[in-house]
């Protein structure tokens, strides 16, 4: 398995006929008999059987390109979505891996341990509430401006964590 973003050219299709028999599907297990075959990430599959692991995609038919994450065949949207362009921590800039839980705000992703009040430099656990305000992570006490409406603050932005094995 493939625990970082692969890419151009992931997808091969290629004839059914000699020197494919007898190939099986790494999507379903069956033998491959048909006129086409795909290979990514060094398997063969199926034309109907790679597919995202989010949208479900044919990714044969959809794109040239899949990616493989965290156990997860992705296309190319789901892989942005879930990932970030980058695959990389917005605080940081270091590569997440695969197997890492992460948090989100606004399309960002983080590391657990980078995902800190900017004011206190706390980290922010699942379940804390937090405000995001212009690309900057600030906790419930510490929001620029946060004045108090019925003795509470006024959250702009409330998130959680979020594994990336349960997002689709």
């Amino acid at each position: 398995m493939v625990n970082s973003r692969v890419e151009v050219p992931t997808v091969a299709v290629m004839g059914g006929g000699g020197g494919t028999a007898g190939r099986s599907c790494a999507g379903c297990g069956g033998r491959i008999a048909d006129r086409f075959l795909l290979f990514s990430m060094e398997q063969y599959w199926h034309t109907r059987c790679l597919k995202c692991s989010c949208c479900h995609a044919q990714l044969g038919e959809y794109s040239s390109t899949c990616y493989s994450k965290g156990g997860m065949i992705l296309c190319k949207n789901d892989y942005i979505r879930l990932f970030g362009h980058s695959g990389a921590c917005s605080a940081c800039g270091q590569s997440i891996p695969a197997s890492e839980m992460v948090m989100r705000a606004q399309g960002n992703v983080y590391h657990l341990k980078c995902f800190t009040c900017a004011t206190c430099r706390n980290r922010l656990v699942p379940g804390d509430r937090f405000h995001y305000i212009n690309g900057t992570i600030f906790c419930e006490h510490d929001r620029p401006g946060g004045g108090l409406l019925s003795g509470h603050p006024t959250p702009l932005q409330t998130n959680s964590m979020m594994s990336d094995q349960k997002v689709c």
